[in-house]
């Protein structure tokens, strides 16, 4: 606070909070589904401008609270960067063939029974190996979402699957930015905050896998035979189906594992997809370029055409059509406009002292070791609330309590869980938030469908507060005992 304004009163601290929740709750309630459209934009907005009319109320100036969102827009344009690059790259992976090879030989080996289990599984192992739940949620979790579709299984419980396998993979791989953020934050190193870590993650991820494999055997979708052949005789009508189609993705993962950063990674996978769509799928480009170009002509307009505006497939089948069609960067300027928005309200609530007073009346509640830890936890989720961002949500709390944990003979490792535990995994689960966002636009499912059954994502906290209460796995400073 400058000495020209004015420290905010708790009753202002939580009004736009409260007007926020009431906008988003009408949103959802008069547009279902496809709130996050256009409705929870305007909702973030309006409590936006709410909390800047408190802020100038106390004295700031619009030009200092413009600033701050400027600065609050300018975290998200990374995320910006890459969803532009992963509509390009489904795209151009769709032309390809290389998604539809996927779909295609997913089809072949996996059963409704255990596809649910199967798939978190399969989207646990590569995050880990990447590091990145984004590019397995906008490559493997594509594809996986397509055998979905296939095999008649709920897309809800699919995306939560990929989901719970994604974040889980994310969390315990020490190439992930927010596993090596939140010890760097909170003073440990890198490899005593992924052991401290794996007491809460580990049963979560078990605990997700023994629902899915209840909700995977009790699963109603039978699926003929005669269908299965009947979805695979039509992608291999449109696409060229060969192993070596999956190359895109192997040079994006390859990318990913040596570290490259997300943006050129991805937009590099796009490129290649392109160059693989040329090479070979010549009759589908064929199909699709307008009618008098030539051959160079046809191939530049469609590879184009399919990174900015996506691909549109006619088979005759309409389950195979919403496989094939789609991606472009144009498919992701709603998850753009969302993060905008909502990074502009979490701007203007932290430039006017809003949000640092929400969170100060938090921490008066933290009396105990173990009231720390769940506050600790409470407050990481709530500033994915209110800021709509993992890091912050990661950074804010772990500033504000790395000193409280210390003068209470706490190990940073509590810390850098608790942030984890309430931050990372969580960030998923709420719609405006980035992650939200982008989970919904490249598997088409909103978090609010699929929140439920993200296990992994509510079980970490719950954990984390458990064993916060009972004192187990809480590492004290002095001795570096359990």
């Amino acid at each position: 606070m400058t000495n020209n304004t004015r420290s905010p009163s708790l009753f202002d601290a939580l009004t736009p909070v409260i007007f926020l929740i009431v906008l988003l709750a009408s949103a959802v309630y008069y547009f279902g589904d496809s709130s996050s459209s256009g409705a929870n934009q305007i909702a973030l907005l309006l409590s936006a401008g709410f909390a800047a009319i408190i802020g100038l109320k106390n004295g700031f100036k619009w030009r200092d609270i413009e600033a701050g969102i400027i600065k609050g827009i300018s975290l998200s344009l990374t995320a910006v960067l890459i969803l532009m690059a992963v509509g390009a790259l489904i795209g151009t992976w769709l032309l390809s063939g290389t998604v539809p090879t996927m779909v295609y030989y997913g089809l072949q080996i996996l059963s409704p029974s255990y596809f649910y289990a199967a798939s978190s599984i399969i989207c646990a192992i590569v995050a880990i190996s990447i590091g990145s739940s984004w590019t397995v949620a906008a490559t493997i979790g594509v594809a996986l979402m397509g055998v979905a579709g296939g095999l008649g299984v709920s897309l809800p419980i699919t995306a939560g699957a990929i989901v719970s396998g994604a974040y889980f993979g994310d969390k315990m791989s020490p190439l992930s930015d927010t596993t090596n953020l939140a010890p760097a934050v909170a003073g440990t190193d890198l490899f005593s905050h992924i052991r401290h870590m794996a007491w809460t993650s580990i049963p979560s991820f078990i605990l997700s896998l023994i629902i899915f494999v209840v909700l995977g055997l009790t699963e109603s979708a039978t699926v003929e035979p005669a269908r299965i052949n009947e979805l695979s005789a039509g992608l291999l009508s449109q696409f060229t189906i060969e192993w070596y189609l999956l190359v895109p993705l192997l040079v994006t993962l390859g990318l990913a594992v040596k570290k490259v950063a997300a943006f050129p990674a991805v937009m590099i996978g796009a490129l290649v997809g392109g160059l693989w769509a040329i090479l070979f799928q010549q009759p589908l480009i064929a199909g699709m370029a307008a009618q008098g170009l030539d051959s160079f002509g046809a191939n530049i307009t469609v590879v184009w055409t399919a990174m900015f505006d996506g691909i549109s497939v006619d088979t005759g089948d309409a389950d195979l059509n919403d496989l094939l069609s789609g991606g472009g960067m144009s498919s992701m300027l709603t998850t753009i406009w969302l993060i905008v928005t909502a990074m502009t309200f979490g701007a203007v609530m932290e430039k006017v002292g809003l949000l640092q007073k929400v969170v100060d009346l938090i921490v008066g509640f933290a009396r105990t070791s173990s009231s720390l830890i769940i506050t600790t936890i409470c407050s990481a989720f709530g500033c994915n609330l209110l800021t709509a961002d993992q890091y912050i949500s990661i950074v804010m709390p772990g500033r504000m309590f790395k000193e409280e944990y210390e003068k209470r003979d706490l190990a940073p490792e509590n810390l850098s869980r608790a942030l984890e535990d309430g931050g990372t995994v969580t960030s998923a689960l709420i719609p405006w938030n980035t992650c939200g966002a982008y989970m919904q636009s490249v598997l088409l499912i909103s978090p609010f469908e699929y929140a439920l059954y993200a296990v992994f994502n509510w079980a970490s906290p719950i954990f984390g507060i458990i064993f916060a209460l009972i004192g187990f796995k809480v590492k004290k400073l002095t001795t570096r005992t359990s």
